[in-house]
């Protein structure tokens, strides 16, 4: 599977889809997002990887409301959205919707698919029709891959992939500029996670929708993303476009991810340098003072555990770090040197994707025959 091409999106003038600025979410004493910025472009994809306990998930409840931000705001479209009522954002839930890590968690299981669907339809689409309500959840079944008769069943009888369609089907049901992908495929069967990710850049190059994708399959994030932010422990550390980010590294932290992704050749990946990280692993609860990967960074000096670094402009992207000069260059955890040229950064693949394509089609035919269509 290559990466993907997108044409451009006209966005001249337009507000950005997304702006954080110096987002903070504290739960009591845990600090899981430690003032986080970040603009999306509209039409663009921004990947927001890290380690599990980073935060990222919580970025994104707070970007749907459905977590209040202990401070800072958040701006869809223009509109801070950050402190307003439910009678005065209910005219913006339009711009934004999620699709959750889990589908089976994330779908009524008493309710008809149809009926999931076309809940957007029946809170935000106005004084539709039943035929018309109707006719446009079979249309967003069809659009991601699903017939028509689906809509009469209960999740129960489909396969991961499939109620996982019918999430993606759901969120976009109110045409929203803004896309939150939180974790899509890391519940579902490996043979299928390559299906759905085609799936959703397919459907964000056709409609054009901009999208925080978060995950921490860096497989995922070289494929679909045009940007990425890295989080660890509650703060961004690096950000920079994939090609760059993938090319030159800057962050020990975003080097030591990039070093731990599995490479298809066997033999590249026995001569690759194992990258080993300090055992000492801070808590959101008393996260240490300076740099907050300094208690891990093999590279750290004393000045990482007293000062917390800026997030600033490095080579072309921003970076998080006492030790990367202003031009992008610093040490490199994966050589035990300077920044390393493309050549030797680590290359992600994905799975086959018409062999994955063809093990769903399989599975959707199992379900299928274990529960038939009901007669028109």
């Amino acid at each position: 599977m290559t990466t993907q091409t997108r044409m451009p999106v006209a966005t001249e003038g337009a507000p950005p889809a997304l702006e954080l600025d110096d987002l903070v979410m504290h739960f009591g004493p845990v600090r899981a997002v430690d003032g986080v910025s970040l603009t999306i472009r509209p039409g663009q994809v921004t990947a927001l990887v890290g380690e599990s306990g980073s935060g990222k998930s919580t970025v994104g409840r707070c970007v749907v409301r459905l977590l209040e931000p202990t401070s800072g705001s958040v701006r869809l479209t223009g509109t801070d959205v950050t402190s307003l009522s439910r009678a005065r954002l209910r005219p913006h839930r339009r711009a934004v919707s999620i699709v959750f890590q889990d589908p089976a968690g994330s779908l009524d299981p008493r309710m008809l698919v149809g009926e999931v669907v076309g809940e957007p339809l029946r809170l935000l689409g106005g004084r539709l029709g039943r035929a018309e309500r109707e006719r446009r959840v079979a249309e967003g079944l069809e659009r991601v891959g699903l017939r028509p008769e689906v809509a009469r069943r209960y999740p129960h009888e489909l396969s991961g992939g499939q109620r996982q369609r019918v999430s993606i089907a759901r969120a976009l049901m109110s045409e929203p500029s803004l896309l939150v992908a939180d974790e899509p495929t890391s519940a579902l069967d490996v043979s299928v996670q390559a299906s759905v990710l085609n799936l959703l850049a397919d459907l964000q190059r056709d409609i054009g929708f901009a999208c925080l994708f978060i995950t921490h399959d860096l497989a995922a994030v070289e494929y679909l993303a045009d940007d990425i932010a890295v989080m660890y422990l509650g703060q961004l550390v690096e950000q920079g476009s994939r090609a760059e980010l993938f090319a030159q590294p800057k962050h020990p932290y975003t080097q030591a991810l990039l070093a731990a992704a599995p490479v298809a050749d066997p033999v590249r990946q026995r001569a690759r340098t194992r990258v080993l990280l300090g055992d000492d692993l801070p808590s959101a609860l008393d996260p240490p003072p300076g740099c907050r990967f300094h208690t891990r960074c093999p590279v750290a000096v004393e000045r990482c555990s007293t000062e917390v670094p800026a997030l600033r402009h490095a080579g072309g992207g921003t970076v998080a770090c006492h030790l990367v000069a202003d031009d992008g260059t610093g040490p490199d955890v994966r050589v035990g040197g300077t920044v390393t040229p493309a050549a030797l950064t680590p290359t992600v693949t994905l799975h086959d994707t018409q062999a994955d394509t063809r093990t769903e089609t399989q599975t959707e035919t199992q379900t299928e025959t274990q529960h038939p269509r009901s007669s028109e």
